[in-house]
């Protein structure tokens, strides 16, 4: 028997970093020189904001990520806290709400204008005042709206409803308190009902997110971990740190026994702390240290060893900040992406933009994944939550009559019908509404309005304004030539399935 070499099949073995073009980036932005261990910067498909260097109080900047170059140093800032800012994260629902926290001990959430920060911004639309002492950490739940966990030096993880009149919250709705010392990670599994933590004792603690009860707590001696993360729904944690001599360490974890690791992996004998980035769409996984000039890029499997190197990208400029654009983005700019060459494998549906559950729903015991979205140019999420909720309830009450009558898949297939015609002559209506009250020229506003701008700002405002009319007249030319493919699909899957029934 000859021997043969053992290939493992994989579609990203030759995946690639690239850094943009000089033009491409920013240029002159003031980083904060804070030593805190987070990564100073968040981004969403809208906005780059970075935590800056700031006298008198705490601050950061927000930038449109679609207007690269250097950037002005009289830039307005986002600048209402009285202590250094730690952590910024921007709402995963909204892409113009994001929260700060500060060494004054509060966590506040910030409205951010469509078109950008023209002016500083000193009023919160919500400050959350609880912890005793600096607040570190943040971070927004996965699948319910307006959901906040903050965590603090006093060794406490308060959970915060957004959902409230008042601009001022001193009462969190629960504190969790397994904690001996400060936590430095949080992590949520898929649909947020499990968090998990990493303590500066070195303990990784698996939690149910809703009630702070401890499912499980590490006891390893040979691994202590930083930064933490859960992969998914892959039913394992993955932790960074250091070694028992000082090495900095992987380590993966089953998520249902944490008393040893399944793996630990040393990378190098380096300072700089681990941030460890994972897409549960790919199941791809990025190490990048604070202070390196490399980011290696790893795939998961569930199947030992189950960490696969694939390759590594390298830059002459250490990195100080680092965040993980959300797959959404992959949506908007892509031209490769065009319905020819779409490959779906390659691209796989993708956690939208819009919640899954309310703030009163998670906190009344409801649990929810995410509402996927496909990246195909011009797909969106097919209905709204509420729609989604009132569209389920119909095909409830439709799939128990079909139980009834036995005749399957008949009401299934006329229910979907029958919504595609409704949800056609509707937005016929709708159209013929907006071309009454609208006309191409004035762009919905009152024609007496539209006087030329007389500052370069009012330029600029408009000429934001004209861009974002102009996507959201694409999206609508596109979005119903997709929902139209969407329900068809739907259709000829239950004409398959009633062909098989009847055989």
């Amino acid at each position: 028997m000859t021997w043969r070499p053992q290939y493992r099949s994989s579609k990203f073995r030759h995946v690639f970093g690239k850094a943009a073009t000089k033009e491409n980036c920013f240029d002159g932005v003031p980083i904060t020189r804070s030593v805190q261990d987070n990564s100073f910067c968040a981004i969403n498909p809208r906005f780059l904001a970075v935590i800056t260097e700031c006298a008198g109080g705490g601050a950061f900047l927000v930038l449109s990520v679609h207007h690269t170059g250097k950037v002005d140093p009289q830039q307005p800032r986002v600048s209402g806290h009285r202590g250094n800012v730690l952590d910024i994260k921007w709402n995963p629902f909204n892409d113009c709400c994001i929260a700060s926290c500060s060494e004054d001990a509060t966590v506040k959430v910030w409205e951010i204008p469509p078109h950008g920060v023209y002016k500083n911004i000193t009023v919160p639309w919500k400050e959350l005042q609880g912890h005793s002492r600096r607040v570190g950490l943040i971070e927004w739940h996965p699948t319910a709206n307006n959901i906040l966990f903050s965590t603090a030096y006093d060794y406490q993880i308060m959970i915060w409803n957004l959902d409230c009149p008042e601009p001022v919250i001193k009462n969190p709705v629960r504190t969790i308190s397994h904690h001996p010392d400060v936590v430095l990670s949080m992590s949520f599994n898929t649909d947020g009902s499990l968090l998990a933590t990493a303590c500066k004792d070195r303990k990784v603690r698996l939690m149910e997110s809703r009630s702070g009860t401890l499912l499980r707590e590490s006891s390893c001696k040979t691994h202590r971990a930083s930064k933490v993360l859960i992969l998914g729904n892959t039913k394992m944690l993955l932790t960074s740190g250091t070694s028992r001599y000082n090495d900095r360490q992987i380590a993966l974890w089953d998520q249902d026994d944490l008393s040893a690791p399944l793996l630990e992996d040393n990378l190098d004998g380096s300072s700089g702390v681990i941030f460890p980035f994972y897409d549960p769409d790919t199941h791809m996984l990025y190490l990048a240290g604070k202070g390196d000039g490399n980011i290696r890029y790893y795939e998961i499997s569930t199947e030992k060893p189950y960490i696969h190197f694939l390759t590594e990208y390298r830059s002459q400029l250490p990195q100080k900040g680092l965040d993980l654009m959300s797959n959404i983005f992959l949506n908007l700019p892509c031209t490769c992406l065009q319905s020819e060459s779409y490959q779906e494998d390659l691209y796989p549906m993708t956690a939208g933009n819009r919640p899954a559950l309310t703030a009163e729903e998670w906190l009344g015991g409801m649990d929810k994944g995410p509402l996927l979205m496909s990246l195909k140019p011009g797909s969106q999420i097919a209905e709204s939550f509420s729609d989604m909720k009132a569209v389920g309830n119909s095909l409830e009450n439709s799939l128990d009559t079909r139980r009834s009558q036995g005749r399957p898949c008949m009401l299934q297939l006329a229910y979907i019908q029958d919504q595609l015609e409704a949800k056609e002559s509707k937005e016929d209506s709708s159209h013929t509404v907006d071309d009454r009250i609208q006309t191409p020229v004035t762009n919905g506003e009152d024609a007496t309005l539209c006087s030329p701008p007389r500052t370069e700002n009012e330029l600029r405002l408009k000429f934001h304004k004209q861009q974002e009319e102009i996507r959201r007249l694409r999206e609508l030319l596109n979005q119903r030539d997709v929902r139209i493919k969407q329900l068809e699909l739907e259709i000829k899957n239950i004409k398959n399935s009633q062909s098989q029934s009847s055989l």
